[in-house]
C-alpha cells in the first residue's frame, strides 16, 4: 500500500478537515486512473517522516529542506497556488509579526530583541527570517536570544503574548489562521513581508514512474478545478498548480548562501 500524507496546513480544524476531503477527491480520482492510492491520509507519521519513505505517493513539503537535502530523494510533482495575501502565483512570503502594541516601525527597531522561529529547517519561519535579517546584523548578531517554538502557531503565541518580540510566519498560515482562527492573530501586527519564494510543493517518491507522475499531475489539476471540490478549495485557498523544476527552488538555497556571505549565516 502507498503513502499520502499532508500535514504541512493542518490547522485550524477546517483547513484539516478540508485537506482529508480533498485528498479524498484526489485519490479517487489517481485510483480512476489504475494507481494505487490510499483512501485516507496517513496522519501518523510524523510529516518529514512521510518525505523519506520508498512507497511516498503523495506528499507536501518545505522548499527549504527539499533543497537542502531532499533533492534525488524525491520527484517534484506541483507547487500549489494559494489565493491569499503574500502569495503571488507560486511564489510566497512570510510575514514579519510583532505585537499589535510594539511601536517599533521598522525591523531596526527590534535590534537586541528575541525572535521567535518555528525551526531551523523551515523556509518560512527561519530561511526567509534570516533573509530579511542579515543585512542589519552586525559581526553576525542582531537579536538577543532566539526562542524555537516547534511551529508556527506557536511562534504567533509566544509574540502575542510576549515571550518574543518577532517571528516570521509563513502567509499561507497566516491567512489560513486569520480567516478560520482569528483570534489567534489579534494580538499580532504584520510589520513587514520577507522575499518571495517558491512554495512548498507536492512531491512523489523517487522511484515513482515517468507515467505515474503524469497521472498524479493531472489528477491534481482536475480535482482543483472539479466544480463539486469548489468549497473545499475555498477554504484550502487552493486554486490552482506550478510546475516548477528544480532549478527554480534554487533561489532558496541563494537566500542561505547569501546570508552566509553577509556574516549572519544563522539567526542570532
Amino acid at each position: 500500500m502507498s503513502l499520502a500524507s499532508l500535514a504541512m496546513y493542518a490547522s485550524p480544524p477546517p483547513v484539516a478537515e478540508a485537506t482529508r476531503l480533498f485528498w479524498r477527491a484526489l485519490g479517487e480520482r489517481i485510483r480512476a486512473y489504475g494507481l494505487e492510492a490510499p483512501e485516507v491520509l496517513d496522519e501518523d507519521i510524523r510529516y518529514n517522516e512521510a518525505w523519506i519513505r520508498p512507497d511516498l505517493l503523495f506528499s507536501q513539503t518545505c522548499g527549504y529542506p527539499y533543497v537542502q537535502h531532499l533533492r534525488g530523494k524525491v520527484q517534484l510533482v506541483a507547487s500549489p497556488v494559494y489565493r491569499l495575501p503574500g502569495c503571488d502565483g507560486p511564489l510566497k512570503c512570510s510575514f514579519i509579526v510583532i505585537n499589535a502594541q510594539s511601536s517599533a516601525t521598522s525591523i531596526e527597531d527590534l535590534r537586541g530583541g528575541r525572535a521567535a522561529i518555528n525551526e531551523v529547517g523551515s523556509n518560512s519561519g527561519y530561511n526567509l527570517f534570516r533573509a530579511f535579517v542579515a543585512p542589519h546584523a552586525v559581526d553576525g548578531r542582531f537579536f538577543s536570544s532566539v526562542l524555537e517554538t516547534g511551529g508556527h502557531l506557536a511562534s504567533m503565541d509566544a509574540v502575542s503574548s510576549g515571550a518574543a518580540n518577532v517571528a516570521a510566519i509563513d502567509c499561507v498560515t497566516f491567512g489560513n489562521t486569520l480567516r478560520f482562527d482569528p483570534d489567534r492573530v489579534a494580538g499580532l501586527r504584520v510589520l513587514a513581508e520577507t522575499a518571495k519564494g517558491p512554495g512548498l510543493p507536492f512531491i512523489t517518491a523517487m522511484s515513482t514512474p515517468a507515467k505515474n507522475l503524469v497521472i498524479l499531475r493531472r489528477a491534481l489539476s482536475e480535482t482543483i478545478a472539479d466544480p463539486e471540490l469548489a468549497e473545499v478549495c475555498d477554504t484550502l485557498s487552493l486554486q490552482g498548480i506550478s510546475l516548477l523544476g528544480d532549478a527554480d527552488y534554487e533561489v532558496l538555497a541563494d537566500f542561505d548562501r547569501d546570508a552566509a556571505r553577509q556574516g549572519y549565516p544563522a539567526i542570532g
